[in-house]
């Protein structure tokens, strides 16, 4: 009879566990029931694919576990220490035990894949064939509930794009082997359904137009760069295009490496200036990022474009660079917007794992260690939850303490070396900064905060009246339609958020998260034959509202 290896390996790390656990009388970390997506007695990291485990050691050895929230009671330690001192103690035998049975399977798996020093993540790609994406059509409170429940039921296999709302359309994803139960389950609610994608795969496939070795070399022998806005580029061919820029233009552009995210890539972003003003003073500074949410490529698509008008069509916007100065940070998440290239399509967060952090007992980092092998582990967290404003604010739903789920906070604010590169240098900079505006995807809106609450601030109908002014030069392009409003009101809360950040606590008044592009028949999956008339529209609203502000700065 076969052997399941790892169902081996799994009965002896619980039953050592339980031992342990019980010995050194642990209590248990608190019901995760008040989280929305998540609750714990369905909790399970299991059902992780196998491609997105790490065997990377420093980075990717233990689960995150919450120190604050765990607590060890003393008092049995003290029971098991003998009058000389000497220390001697059950609890440190079985983790002795433990630790040689954690140095064989060591050994063993080191026979099979080799040291983890070389051993690199499998390459394969996660999969969405057969994967639906459908539109739902809630029309009542009872529908947003079902689907609420829903959501926290299969957590895993049903993903929603876009959060259950009254009298909104939702977007959700769907296993391929849950589709038909879920569709009985939509029809015995009553929730009206379309499928948008029968397949994701075939989407994600067409999406982005392959470039052959040739094409790119006579890419850089007619323009210098590889960069072509037919189609969406690695991180890599990004930066060359952003140094190339800096090279070619000394005077104009200049490249800034502000940090380096959590898998050591350089965070670069770029500088436009012209120079001080007439008086020898700084001028007024626009800050545009993107790429914040790995698998949102419109964002930094569109983030190159504007540079590339800036740069190399400068001529063209003299007098706004008279006004004006530019910092753009095309791709703010770097190792999440890799890994979209090359692991998983659809991967919103950051590539973080913060279990190293913790100062956990030799066991429980083993225990870590190793389940995270054995049943996979949650990486990442959602940058546009990390930033040190309202962060971690989870009455209205609008962020996660749940290490698996995709608004997951991070375990402190700024506690991602990409957001905290950001921060730092916005800080830095507040005194020259005018206007901050994030590019996301999608729902083609123009956000203006706050989005932690539904409150608005004191001066909303002047950031509302700029941005409407956006909107009208968007709308002349394309005649694409950009709605206007909170987060909080047209999307859902969002505590932690980059922007409410910029304004609060930068002091940057005119905030702004834009939502490209599209509306939901593609979402986040926008064909590459979209980004220049989605950046066409978008730096027409952004041209304007530059002028609005900086020329009467």
């Amino acid at each position: 009879m076969a052997v399941d290896f790892k169902s081996i390996l799994r009965v002896v790390f619980i039953g050592l566990s339980v031992i342990i656990i019980a010995s050194n009388r642990v209590i248990a970390r608190p019901q995760r029931g008040d989280l929305e997506f998540l609750p714990v007695e369905n909790y399970d990291c299991s059902s992780m694919r196998k491609d997105d485990w790490s065997s990377d050691k420093g980075n990717r050895e233990t689960r995150y576990l919450d120190e604050e929230n765990t607590t060890f009671n003393e008092t049995g330690y003290d029971l098991l220490i003998d009058n000389d001192g000497r220390g001697f103690s059950f609890v440190n035998i079985v983790e002795s035990v433990f630790f040689a049975v954690a140095n064989g399977i060591d050994s063993i798996m080191t026979t099979i894949i080799g040291t983890e020093k070389n051993f690199k993540p499998r390459s394969s790609r996660v999969s969405y064939k057969n994967y639906q994406l459908i539109r739902l059509y809630p029309s009542s409170q009872g529908h947003v509930n079902d689907l609420k429940d829903l959501k926290e039921t299969e957590p895993e296999d049903v993903k929603f794009w876009i959060e259950p709302m009254y009298n909104k359309t939702t977007d959700v994803v769907i296993a391929p082997d849950l589709v038909s139960d879920v569709k009985i389950f939509f029809r015995n609610k009553g929730i009206d359904f379309k499928v948008l994608m029968p397949d994701l795969q075939k989407i994600i496939a067409y999406q982005n137009p392959k470039m052959t070795k040739e094409q790119r070399e006579d890419l850089v022998m007619t323009n210098g760069h590889s960069m072509t806005w037919k189609r969406y580029h690695r991180y890599g061919e990004i930066v060359k295009y952003l140094e190339y820029l800096a090279l070619s233009y000394p005077t104009l552009a200049e490249v800034i490496t502000i940090g380096h995210s959590y898998e050591n890539q350089p965070i670069k972003m770029i500088k436009i200036s012209t120079g001080p003003n007439k008086e020898g003073e700084a001028k007024p500074a626009v800050w545009i990022d993107a790429g914040m949410h790995a698998r949102e490529w419109i964002g930094s698509a569109v983030a190159t474009y504007i540079i590339s008008q800036l740069v190399e069509k400068n001529s063209s916007y003299a007098k706004l660079l008279d006004n004006s100065d530019w910092m753009i940070l095309p791709v703010a998440n770097p190792d999440g917007y890799e890994f979209t290239h090359t692991g998983d399509r659809l991967w919103r967060k950051t590539r973080s794992n913060h279990a190293e952090n913790q100062d956990d007992s030799r066991f429980l980092q083993l225990v870590n260690h190793y389940t995270g092998w054995l049943w996979g582990k949650c990486e990442g967290v959602d940058p546009n939850r990390n930033f040190d404003y309202h962060w971690g604010e989870m009455e209205e739903g609008g962020a996660s303490l749940d290490p698996c789920h995709e608004t997951y906070a991070g375990p402190r604010a700024f506690s991602e070396p990409e957001t905290k590169a950001m921060a730092d240098y916005i800080l830095a900079n507040k005194q020259n900064i005018r206007i901050y505006l994030t590019l996301h995807s999608y729902s083609q809106m123009w956000l203006v905060p706050w989005g932690y609450t539904y409150s608005k601030p004191s001066d909303y109908s002047e950031l509302a009246n700029v941005a409407k002014k956006a909107i009208g030069a968007i709308s002349k392009i394309h005649g694409t339609d950009y709605q206007l409003g909170t987060s909080a009101h047209l999307l859902y809360p969002t505590s932690g958020a980059s922007d409410d950040w910029a304004k609060g606590v930068a002091g940057i008044k005119y905030a702004y998260t834009l939502e490209l592009r599209d509306r939901g028949t593609y979402g986040f999956l926008l064909p590459a034959s979209q980004i220049v008339p989605t950046a066409r529209e978008i730096w027409a609203g952004i041209r304007t509202i530059a002028r609005l502000i900086t020329c009467n700065t």
